[in-house]
């Protein structure tokens, strides 16, 4: 067995950005999406998800299919725009109606 293993890697210990983390909220940490899954103020220690589906804001006049590829714009929003500056995170796991509040995503670890 090896000897190297540390941790499976669905959830790890980050370090909370300026603003700090809110939980359930998504956070670009560098090219690493997460889910909070407890709220941190700014540079203390916080767990963040990088599997499963999420319910997260959506950009509310997009229509999402499944399976669509849905990027972090960066602004608090996930969207089906992958243009610019914006990550992507994960796909869409099931369809979003134009126009929605939220969409259920898929994260991409």
């Amino acid at each position: 067995m090896a000897t190297n293993f540390v941790q499976p890697g669905q959830v790890l210990t980050l370090t909370a950005p300026s603003g700090g983390v809110t939980s359930g909220t998504g956070k670009l940490i560098g090219s690493l999406f997460v889910v909070a899954l407890h709220d941190a103020a700014a540079g203390e220690s916080f767990e963040g998800q990088l599997t499963g589906v999420w319910r997260l804001p959506k950009t509310s006049a997009q229509a999402w299919t499944e399976g669509a590829a849905i990027y972090w714009d960066g602004s608090k929003a996930t969207t089906a725009d992958g243009s610019g500056s914006n990550a992507l995170i994960g796909h869409a796991a099931s369809a979003a109606a134009n126009p929605s509040a939220t969409g259920l995503v898929r994260l991409s670890a």
